[in-house]
């Protein structure tokens, strides 16, 4: 059964009415909370070496052939993303700018502590709990209801754009990238798999009790009914 944005405590907003729809600090605060374990999320995937996320496959790569670090690669390729957006003519929010500078920082502070681990018996619930990690923080910052990340933003304008589902634009980016980054030198394992398998179920399952609840909207204030989705 597919579930509204409304069941899922979501409301669809241009950015100016995402900063105006209320329980700003609350939401401000959960999207920053969100952000930084979203970074920590990733550094325990790289950690346990048995598969990155997506799009951590192809920063690694690209690590190994620049003088970067992979949180500054990261920011990087988000802020060329958001280049994308202006012929796609998508709006970035105060949450698509924090997803695109902050996860980065926070990666790289993470790989700081976060220690490699080298028994399987240790990397297999490293690897899960990195999953799950990031199904929360995927589901608070998305729940804070103050912009998609760059990454997002640019698969849902493709799908608007493209006489085909999000679903498959998504996924078509995904391989894209995947494959990009193991030929880079990114590392895909069984964490990768299970990542794209199961994040989405994670975020959806989460998003009802960590999205901030938003006040209602009352005839007059210009914030258009939620949508189905």
């Amino acid at each position: 059964m597919r579930r509204s944005l409304e069941d899922l405590g979501l409301r669809r907003m241009t950015p100016a009415q995402q900063l105006r729809a209320g329980r700003l600090p609350l939401r401000l605060g959960t999207l920053f909370l969100g952000l930084t374990l979203f970074g920590v999320s990733l550094a325990v995937m790289i950690q346990a070496g048995l598969g990155m996320m997506p799009w951590d496959v192809l920063h690694y790569g690209l690590s190994r052939h620049l003088p970067l670090s992979i949180g500054t690669i990261l920011i990087g390729l988000s802020l060329l993303l958001l280049l994308l957006w202006i012929p796609l003519r998508e709006m970035p929010g105060v949450g698509t700018i924090a997803n695109a500078i902050w996860v980065g920082i926070v990666l790289d502070l993470a790989l700081m502590v976060v220690p490699a681990v080298e028994p399987l018996a240790a990397r297999i619930p490293m690897m899960v709990g990195g999953i799950v990690l990031n199904g929360i923080a995927t589901a608070m910052y998305i729940g804070a209801q103050l912009g998609p990340g760059p990454r997002d933003g640019l698969s849902t304008a493709l799908a608007r754009l493209l006489p085909v589902s999000l679903r498959v634009v998504r996924t078509g980016i995904e391989v894209i990238v995947v494959l990009t980054g193991w030929m880079l030198g990114g590392v895909v394992g069984v964490g990768t798999v299970l990542f794209a398998l199961a994040i989405g179920p994670l975020t959806q399952t989460f998003l009802p009790f960590l999205a901030v609840r938003l006040p209602p909207v009352h005839p007059g204030q210009g914030s258009r009914a939620p949508t189905r989705s």
